[in-house]
């Protein structure tokens, strides 16, 4: 349970389970507001599976062995590309479920509200904080070490929906207290209130992880890795002679390609083949970050065109 594939087994399993609690107390209690955190719990559980299915190939891309033979053949450039795409895809289908959630949320507001059954919506709202807070805490201890992107998405989501949770518990214990004195006229607008309200919460929560999912897929440099490439080319350059050198440097999820080109004098003397590779070695433990992760490629050249 300490690897990212194992946490989020554990997040897809607790996940599709309070969708289909939150789905029949939401019934049971006749809230939109419970109705929607189920259907939206259920969006997340596929995200999340798919970003499980990406983590594997990454793993088995990365790890060399001779059983992923044909599957490394058919994609050999990786599996990195696909996991800024399902962090897009991710955010963006909850956001847009959100969105319309909060347009229902209104329209029951302006038509006189809905009366629910507090009773179910409190039970719900106990369990369901529970478990997301365990969940969250559990996601956030494991990414400690782990350090994936994916884990503190879902740590985040767990931790937020817990949050949100606390305000639909509070309102909904209002909304059973007012009941029979002068407020309960407030009764019926408590669910669209509630939904409203999470909707708002949650539809700005996904805006960064799509803004850089869509970094990644364009292949937007990162500002600090490409600074600390050329700080490592330029050392190269003026310690080993070399004319000049080209940088190419993108991000794609967890994967970092670096390409670096360094024009070499035509007049050098001759070097061993040997002797390159280990000033390819010198130049890749500079980078550092020398895991399976990383994509270089280093090439010396005379000819800049090669390089452009």
């Amino acid at each position: 349970m300490q690897s990212e594939q194992g946490v989020l087994r554990v997040s897809i399993v607790l996940t599709v389970f309070m969708s289909g609690l939150g789905i029949l107390f939401g019934l049971l209690a006749g809230s939109s507001a419970i109705v929607f955190d189920g259907i939206y719990e259920l969006t997340d559980a596929a995200m999340t599976t798919l970003a499980l299915l990406v983590a594997r190939l990454i793993a088995a891309g990365t790890s060399g062995s001779p059983s992923h033979g044909r599957l490394v053949e058919r994609f050999t450039m990786g599996f990195w590309h696909l996991e800024p795409m399902v962090l897009g895809l991710n955010g963006t289908m909850l956001i847009g479920a959100a969105i319309y959630a909060l347009i229902n949320a209104i329209d029951a507001f302006l038509s006189g509200g809905r009366l629910i059954s507090f009773d179910y919506a409190i039970v719900y709202a106990l369990i369901s904080l529970v478990a997301e807070v365990g969940m969250g805490l559990y996601a956030r201890s494991a990414n400690q070490t782990i350090r994936s992107d994916l884990l503190a998405l879902d740590a985040k989501g767990w931790l937020m929906s817990a949050a949100m949770t606390v305000a639909w518990l509070a309102a909904f214990v209002f909304g059973y207290l007012v009941q029979g004195t002068q407020l309960a006229w407030i009764s019926p607008y408590i669910d669209p209130a509630v939904l409203a309200a999470v909707c708002l919460v949650v539809i700005p929560m996904p805006i960064g992880t799509v803004r850089r999912a869509l970094a990644d897929i364009l292949l937007v440099t990162p500002a600090d890795l490409k600074r600390h490439v050329d700080t490592v080319a330029q050392e190269m350059v003026q310690r080993y002679g070399f004319v000049s050198y080209r940088a190419y440097v993108a991000r794609v999820g967890r994967g970092r390609q670096i390409e670096l080109y360094f024009i070499v004098p035509p007049a050098w003397p001759a070097k061993r083949l040997e002797e390159w590779d280990k000033l390819r070695d010198e130049i890749g433990k500079a980078l550092g970050d020398d895991s399976p992760d990383r994509w270089l490629t280093i090439v010396f050249t005379t000819d800049p065109e090669w390089a452009e």
